[in-house]
């Protein structure tokens, strides 16, 4: 039973990323907005609401290790996983926008500064509210960066033609298909894996976080083969800055969330190196297989590290 619904779930995340694309690139032309920042906005928040939903549950019921883990796991998977994917599935990578000079500084901020915050041992309340205005300073930096010029009386004729129902109506459909379909992903999963003996605290460390980055990664596939790995790459970013900001600082403000850097140092570090190599692949533009097989390649060594 578990196994069938796997394979459901795992269906509505892949109908359900279909409309997150469509309807998001509709709304990019529409507002001539670029895909990244539609990525790096919409959908970003839409996938990370797994981890939002993960995190939040976990620290009302006092599991604050959950909670971050979720978030520090995410990080691995999101940059490593589906960013490799994209890079090895993309038939041509070429983003207009320069993704080093706007974008990869907030691929570290957030850890970083999660770093710093965590030195005393917890993420308490004043913590959480720091993270939202990090998340509020994010979004209107994306929308100063991305201005274009419009004339009053153009967006007016604009919007009189746009099926706002039939897209908002759409976009809903698919958060909710993508976001149901990787909660019963992770139940399933976690059933399954349960049968064949895999212990709690790996179910806990690598099947959540998986599970939770499935939106990302399917979104990400399905806009890589559709040539817009803009989309999925301000995804990926977006998603890491809301994990970080809006996960993390509202799961803090509901409970405090005891955070010890000695004994989850490699995994915090395994999530700042490939942070770091988000920003050495955008400095140097290495969109290609190579990188995606470099990417693979780190994460798999993580897993079996930690194995």
């Amino acid at each position: 039973m578990d196994i069938l619904i796997f394979i459901v779930s795992m269906s509505a995340l892949i109908y359900g990323a279909d409309f997150i694309i469509e309807e998001s690139e509709k709304i990019a032309i529409h507002f001539k907005i670029s895909a990244f920042v539609i990525g790096a906005t919409l959908v970003a928040l839409g996938t990370s609401l797994p981890e939002m939903a993960v995190s939040m549950s976990a620290s009302i019921q006092g599991s604050g290790d959950i909670a971050v883990a979720n978030v520090i796991g995410s990080t691995i998977f999101n940059i490593s996983l589906v960013l490799g994917v994209v890079f090895l599935i993309a038939k041509n990578i070429n983003p207009e926008r320069d993704l080093f000079a706007k974008d990869s500084a907030w691929s570290l901020f957030p850890i970083l500064i999660f770093i710093l915050m965590s030195i005393d041992g917890k993420l308490g309340k004043l913590d959480g509210i720091l993270f939202l205005i990090l998340m509020g300073a994010y979004l209107l930096f994306l929308i100063q960066s991305d201005q274009v010029e419009e004339t009053f009386e153009e967006s007016l004729e604009d919007k009189k033609h746009f099926p706002w129902a039939k897209t908002i109506g759409l976009l809903i459909i698919g958060f909710i298909f993508v976001v149901g379909g990787a909660n019963f992903a992770i139940e399933s999963a976690g059933n399954i894996a349960r049968d064949f003996g895999i212990s709690e605290w790996i179910i806990g460390l690598f099947l959540v976080a998986f599970g939770t980055s499935l939106p990302e990664l399917t979104v990400a596939i399905k806009a890589a083969r559709s040539n817009n790995a803009d989309m999925a790459i301000g995804a990926i970013i977006g998603s890491n800055v809301a994990n970080f900001t809006m996960v993390l600082g509202l799961s803090s403000i509901i409970n405090p969330l005891n955070v010890d850097l000695s004994a989850n140092f490699f995994d915090i570090m395994a999530a700042l190196i490939v942070s770091v190599m988000l920003v050495f692949i955008t400095a140097n533009k290495l969109y290609n297989k190579s990188a995606g097989i470099v990417m693979m390649t780190v994460l798999a060594l993580v897993i079996s590290n930690s194995f």
